[in-house]
């Protein structure tokens, strides 16, 4: 675990966070993305990195829950199909158990999606779906939206 409380599995090169200052102290919003294309993940944690977040990538649903337990994020990116014994519902529901941060879905299972949100109970501020596929401009603006304003 690096000094954030971050598996050493659950950091990327692109995203490591061990080497920059506590991002709570600078006011920079931390984002969980989890997903399984590297293709995609590569490219939101680009997007994301560029616009001033610090992102922290997983692959698989197992790795999003492990590290769900040492480190809180500000917003979660989450994918529901996820390849491994553990799919993008386990994890949004492992999520609800530790905290009540927003979680933007990306997937292409639209009408699940929309029957969840609706039975749920949540908000659109707490609770969104980006179907995929999806302009990284989308994806930045659901973001903002979601998180609230840093001071």
């Amino acid at each position: 675990m690096n000094r954030h409380g971050i598996p050493a599995s659950a950091s990327s090169a692109s995203a490591d966070t061990s080497q920059q200052p506590d991002a709570r102290q600078q006011n920079i919003q931390r984002i969980l993305v989890v997903e399984d294309d590297s293709t995609l993940a590569a490219l939101e944690v680009e997007v994301l990195t560029a616009h001033g977040y610090t992102v922290v990538p997983v692959h698989s649903g197992e790795l999003a829950i492990t590290t769900l337990r040492h480190l809180i994020p500000d917003l979660v990116v989450l994918d529901l199909e996820l390849t491994g014994n553990v799919n993008g519902w386990e994890v949004l529901q492992e999520l609800r158990t530790i905290a009540h941060i927003p979680v933007l879905i990306t997937s292409s299972s639209v009408a699940e999606v929309r029957t969840y949100m609706r039975d749920s109970g949540e908000t659109r501020c707490t609770l969104d779906h980006l179907p995929k596929p999806y302009p990284m401009q989308t994806l930045l603006k659901r973001v903002k939206r979601m998180l609230p304003m840093t001071p």
